[in-house]
């Protein structure tokens, strides 16, 4: 069995390494939606803040296909004594260049959902690109 070991993987040209037929992770976000300050990111071009909880995630690269990929991703209100279960939506919009979504919390048992712009917001998102 052979070994590899790299500190550094490039493309040919010296630039970022391009993964085909996998599925590593293309673009991910983690950012203080009430500072409005991204923490760190990859493969993101810009993070428009549409309203409260509502936000547009746009991609350095598009994907191959409108809606042909997978979206995961968590909100939390780091700062609330409330015991409140937090969701991320992404039937806004969804395109191949961008990805329009909603974080806050569910209200109650019966699922009444408010937007909040959550001060812990972590986004991963895989699939193939253009």
């Amino acid at each position: 069995m052979s070994t590899l070991k790299v500190d550094t993987l490039q493309s040919t040209g010296g630039g970022a390494t391009t993964f085909t037929k996998q599925q590593a992770i293309k673009t991910w976000v983690n950012y203080d939606a009430a500072d409005q300050a991204t923490r760190g990111s990859f493969g993101q071009s810009s993070l428009a803040d549409n309203g409260t909880g509502d936000f547009t995630h746009a991609f350095s690269n598009s994907f191959n296909s409108l809606g042909r990929y997978s979206v995961s991703g968590v909100a939390q209100d780091l700062n609330s004594k409330n015991a409140q279960i937090n969701y991320m939506s992404s039937d806004a919009s969804l395109d191949a260049a961008s990805i329009r979504y909603q974080t806050g919390y569910v209200a109650n048992t019966s699922g009444g959902q408010t937007n909040h712009d959550c001060n812990s917001t972590s986004m991963t998102i895989h699939g193939d690109l253009a």
